[in-house]
């Protein structure tokens, strides 16, 4: 069976009685090129552990169980999991897991397994995907790379730089941890049911360390946030968000670390970011 054939998916859904459901973004895959982008583009090898978020019917977690070690595919709704038993009964080295991926510890998971080792992939429902996102980096999962398929316009915001229009907080804190690689944009009809957007393929490799160094992480994505809260005002306006922190402290700060107060925060690169959180924690 080929499981990214409509035909098959159609099948599996008369005999189980399935229902697609809108509530949790369900989307299926049906374009076997874009299914070996994921796996090639995800670098998937014979030592590997690939932890897979949001399976569906298990086309993508079939091309991965084909080439990894072992593969743990962690799956929302409880009605696809005698179809991901069924249309993987065939590999002995893929478990599934009936479990809200924003509830689970991936690291626990992993336990033992080599970072190196450990690649996450993922068809991201559109509603959840930063979310999903901001819990693996905040979680500070041990992976080698996270490669996820997601709506193009969130895609383009994650890979933005300085000085566009995609460029926000999204942005930074993903490049923070990352490198961003654009693997392959996706159709909107290789989907089923089709979405009203068209999808892109991205690789996030996670850094041995943080793209800044900064004196106080917290207080760097505090100023991030703060700046792109009111992404239309000035530095000396937007950055009075901030808590505990008076005017003349941002000002004395954005002029040490060279920085003119007029700016805007989509202007300013990472480096620029916590240099000026720096001189913020150095003063409180």
């Amino acid at each position: 069976m080929k499981l990214y054939e409509n035909s098959s998916i159609k099948n599996i859904k008369e005999v189980h009685g399935f229902r697609f459901s809108k509530s949790l973004g369900q989307n299926f895959l049906t374009d076997k090129n874009i299914v070996d982008k994921i796996v090639d583009g995800a670098g998937i090898g014979p030592e590997d552990t690939v932890i897979e978020i949001g399976p569906g019917m298990g086309v993508i977690t079939w091309g991965a169980a084909s080439r990894a070690r072992k593969v743990i595919a962690i799956e929302l709704d409880s009605s696809l999991i005698p179809i991901l038993g069924e249309t993987l009964a065939r590999f002995d080295n893929v478990q599934i897991i009936n479990q809200d991926v924003l509830k689970t510890d991936i690291n626990e998971l992993t336990d033992g397994e080599e970072a190196g080792h450990v690649k996450i992939i993922g068809n991201l429902p559109y509603y959840i995907t930063t979310p999903i996102i901001m819990k693996l980096l905040e979680d500070k999962v041990k992976a080698e790379s996270l490669t996820i398929m997601t709506q193009k316009e969130v895609a383009d915001r994650i890979g933005a730089g300085p000085g566009t229009k995609s460029y926000g907080a999204l942005s930074i804190a993903v490049q923070f941890y990352c490198q961003v690689e654009k693997v392959t944009d996706v159709s909107r009809n290789s989907f089923i049911p089709a979405p009203n957007v068209d999808s892109t393929v991205l690789k996030l490799k996670f850094r041995q360390q943080p793209a800044a160094a900064v004196r106080n992480e917290p207080l760097f994505f505090k100023c991030v946030r703060a700046g792109f809260g009111q992404r239309r005002k000035t530095l000396s306006n937007s950055m009075q968000t901030l808590q505990g922190v008076s005017k003349d402290l941002i000002r004395d700060s954005l002029d040490a670390a060279g920085i003119d107060p007029a700016r805007r925060a989509e202007t300013l690169s990472i480096e620029e970011f916590a240099k000026f959180s720096d001189e913020v924690d150095k003063r409180l």
